[in-house]
């Protein structure tokens, strides 16, 4: 796409756009089977829907669903496992960190919107090496609601002093392009991320597609700042 944004900030997702979280997701779910006498299952089965969180660990670990006899206690047990060690093997994608220098050496800001929640989403940006750059971090439990509702990306915007239009939100999941989009402003899908349960890019309607983090500069002009 050769369409060019006028923006004052951009937006990322953390799970499957900023990093791989999917080892430190993948690493509690086969910690959780290995205790149950089951085999580990490969990270590459796991890691399409690593951005569904529990959920998504869950069912593919387990086959049990929200609703489930069981689940509950499962995914306490799960969170639990996971918030012990959630940044040991997770890692930035291949070009992010020179993606997020050169927004800065445009005078852009940048920031994190997720559906993480804060006891979570705090460490993993910190463990990152996110935390010091990022001028706004904005987790699941940020607000009464999570994406695809568009309140995270409007509390960012309020915390950044912007409207809307004036950023972009970049995500992996199609959930990440509604949220944008209810927003009111640009989505830009990154096809390099995890896609979730429906990879089928085009019927996500993004505003742009990104298959390298690097690809998205070339999409932004700095607005009024």
């Amino acid at each position: 796409m050769t369409s060019r944004f006028a923006v004052r900030a951009v937006l990322f997702d953390l799970d499957g756009t900023l990093a791989d979280t999917a080892p430190d997701l993948g690493g509690a779910v086969n910690r959780l089977r290995e205790r149950r006498g089951l085999d580990a299952l490969p990270i590459e089965l796991l890691r399409p829907v690593a951005s569904s969180g529990a959920r998504g660990m869950l069912g593919v670990g387990f086959s049990i669903r929200p609703g489930d006899d069981g689940y509950d206690a499962l995914r306490d047990e799960f969170l639990a496992e996971y918030e012990s060690a959630l940044d040991r093997d997770s890692r930035l994608f291949d070009g992010v960190a020179e993606c997020l220098a050169a927004l800065q050496a445009r005078g852009l800001r940048w920031g994190v919107v997720t559906n993480k929640a804060q006891r979570f989403t705090g460490p993993v940006v910190a463990g990152l090496g996110l935390a010091e750059g990022a001028s706004v971090v904005i987790a699941g439990d940020t607000t009464p609601h999570a994406k695809p509702h568009p309140a995270p990306l409007l509390e960012a915007c309020a915390r950044l002093g912007i409207a809307p239009g004036e950023a972009v939100y970049v995500g992996d999941d199609l959930r990440d392009i509604e949220a944008a989009r209810a927003a009111g402003m640009p989505g830009i899908a990154a096809a390099y991320g995890y896609l979730g349960e429906s990879p089928d890019l085009a019927a996500w309607r993004p505003d742009a597609v990104i298959a390298t983090p690097l690809d998205l500069l070339p999409l932004l002009d700095a607005a009024g700042r």
